[in-house]
């Protein structure tokens, strides 16, 4: 292969820009598909394709000529939703250059700012395009003023173009093969591969995605011995290939070209992200240098999945395991619960990537599952000494005697919006407890900066960030760091009973109003039952709201046609001593749509 005709790109955007729909396009033209044989390529998952996001970063391989010459061109699709960001961030790593995708009608947006940082940081060309110019009320000159204003791009390298209907894609790709450089690396020099992603493969193994750098792989004559400096890993690979777009088997892969090895290892954590990948005896004799990884995926929310039937629980840890093969960023832990039995706590990047694996565990698994309230993870410092306890829900706390300080994750929340809604969504901010850092105006719309804690992002703030912009406003958010809050713990009683689901940390001056409606909320979702279920809400011991959820009566009578009124007492007292039973020994269970009703306002 040579490097010369080698272009490794990314298509980067803020959620529903077209990316996807451009990377249908471009295997369109280049002739990889065939032209609507398969909308939405990339997007393999039904997930992706019904909600119509990318979520799992999707490499595939294009041939293009341009004046008598056939370039190799590889496209990473990458997603747009800032739950995962992350997937940006690996994609950058095998790329020289990316296709800045921003939507006419919208404009920049949120995302579109982050991952113009990202490829910038990472020192990618980048070529910017207006995309969706088809659709009425489009305003892309509007949209390419902003692009200028924004990253400095000059008039004349800003591309415009209809993803939908093919408009100006020849010249985009023209312009891939022109401004986008080569990869540099030499083939002659020990390999160096990095690993930018990684999926199992029940007969392959580990199946490692690695970017070239410097070196080349062979199998033409037989199986070298490799390793992964980081885990120190060895095999001997089963196979090597490119993608195009499913796995296509290679002799040989060499600097610069972006693949994949199928290593035959039989565990995920061997094989980490951002690790590099080189030849057995070149690490041994100490002359690699590993290659500059990137942070890895870090959970920023937890919640706790219980199954609905407690025999499903072994069913639960091997769905989990499987999907943390293909999902290197969730993490489990094992968890029981008086209540609700033995289950898992889980860590997700965001509530949207929460929202997928919950519907990925009930859809590919058949698993029924009760998740709870989403929580962050705290950091407590302790009376008497300076160790931090890390906890990732307030019932792990310990007693309040014991706590001398609690500090809460703070994020920089970067926010798009038209100039007219900024009033609500500023007032939107300071009721979620943010500090206001900058202020940008573009035109007719405003970047806002503030800090706010995550906490505060999890129960509705995106939905009413929407709703408050008419859907126009857009959100992106980094951690920042963490900040001490006086806090109270709050936690609900149903029928005396405690309810780990139901705990929350809270501002100490927002407890008692946030416990009085959080009791009202209880009392409209849960159900009536043959006895009464009584709702108390607790800041520590102290019972602050209390609610009655009145019981239903069977007509246990209804079968007498007679006036034997004695007969009728006899059914109602036997009723009555029924329900006293089922009182002491029944639990109260909240339905899934019943505990997100009640998160959804938290």
């Amino acid at each position: 292969m040579i490097t010369q005709t080698l272009r490794n790109f990314a298509i980067i955007s803020h959620i529903d820009h077209g990316k996807s729909t451009l990377a249908d396009r471009l295997l369109e033209l280049t002739g990889t598909i065939l032209a609507k044989d398969h909308s939405r390529l990339l997007d393999s998952h039904p997930i992706e394709q019904e909600r119509g996001i990318t979520i799992k970063l999707a490499p595939v391989r294009m041939n293009y000529t341009l004046r008598s010459t056939t370039y190799t061109l590889n496209l990473i699709d990458t997603p747009g939703h800032v739950d995962f960001s992350y997937e940006v961030s690996r994609s950058l790593k095998a790329c020289e250059g990316a296709i800045l995708l921003v939507d006419a009608q919208t404009g920049i947006q949120a995302q579109t700012m982050a991952n113009a940082q990202l490829a910038l940081d990472n020192k990618l060309k980048i070529i910017p395009v207006v995309n969706k110019i088809d659709l009425v009320g489009a305003e892309p000159e509007k949209a390419a003023r902003d692009l200028g204003k924004t990253f400095g791009f000059r008039p004349e390298e800003i591309l415009f173009i209809s993803a939908k209907t093919g408009e100006n894609i020849e010249q985009l790709m023209e312009a891939i093969v022109l401004r986008i450089p080569p990869p540099s690396g030499d083939k002659q020099k020990p390999l160096k591969a990095l690993v930018f992603n990684s999926f199992y493969h029940s007969h392959k193994g580990v199946v490692a995605f690695v970017r070239l750098v410097d070196g080349q792989i062979n199998l033409t004559h037989q199986r070298p011995r490799l390793v992964l400096v980081g885990t120190k890993a060895e095999f001997a690979p089963l196979e090597i290939g490119v993608f195009e777009p499913g796995l296509s088997a290679r002799s040989s892969l060499s600097a610069g070209e972006v693949g994949y090895v199928a290593t035959g290892l039989k565990q995920m954590s061997l094989c980490q992200v951002g690790d590099t990948l080189t030849a057995l005896e070149d690490f041994e004799a100490g002359t690699i240098k590993p290659l500059v990884g990137y942070q890895p995926a870090k959970p920023m929310v937890f919640l706790d999945f219980y199954p609905t039937d407690n025999q499903d629980f072994p069913f639960l840890k091997e769905a989990l395991a499987k999907l943390q093969l293909i999902d290197a960023s969730l993490s489990f832990k094992p968890v029981n619960s008086p209540t609700l039995g033995a289950g898992f706590r889980l860590g997700f990047l965001g509530i949207l990537h929460a929202e997928i694996v919950q519907e990925r565990l009930e859809r590919d698994y058949n698993l029924d599952v009760v998740a709870t309230a989403p929580s962050v993870e705290y950091r407590v410092k302790l009376v008497d000494t300076d160790e931090l306890l890390t906890i990732q829900h307030p019932a792990e706390l310990p007693e309040q005697s014991k706590i001398a300080q609690i500090l809460e994750p703070i994020v920089t929340a970067t926010i798009f919006t038209p100039l007219e809604y900024l009033g609500n969504i500023m007032q939107l901010c300071q009721e979620n407890r943010g500090q206001l850092i900058n202020q940008d105006y573009f035109g007719e719309k405003v970047k806002l900066i503030y800090y706010l804690p995550l906490v505060q992002l999890l129960s509705g703030f995106y939905n009413q960030l929407k709703s408050l912009s008419s859907g126009f406003a857009s959100l992106d958010w980094q951690l920042y760091d963490y900040q001490a809050f006086k806090a109270a713990r709050v936690k609900v009683l149903l029928n005396r009973e405690s309810v780990e689901s139901l705990v929350f940390l809270t501002p100490h001056d927002r407890a008692y109003a946030f416990a009085r409606n959080l009791a009202q909320r209880l009392k409209q979702v849960i159900p009536r039952q043959q006895y009464e279920v009584i709702i108390q809400v607790a800041i520590g011991e102290k019972i602050i709201a209390r609610e009655r959820v009145a019981p239903f009566r069977k007509d246990v009578t209804a079968k007498l046609y007679g006036g034997d009124q004695t007969r009728k007492d006899k059914l109602l007292k036997k009723q009555k001593k029924g329900k006293k039973r089922l009182k002491a020994f029944g639990r109260i269970t909240l339905s899934q749509e019943a505990l997100q009703a009640v998160l959804a306002n938290e």
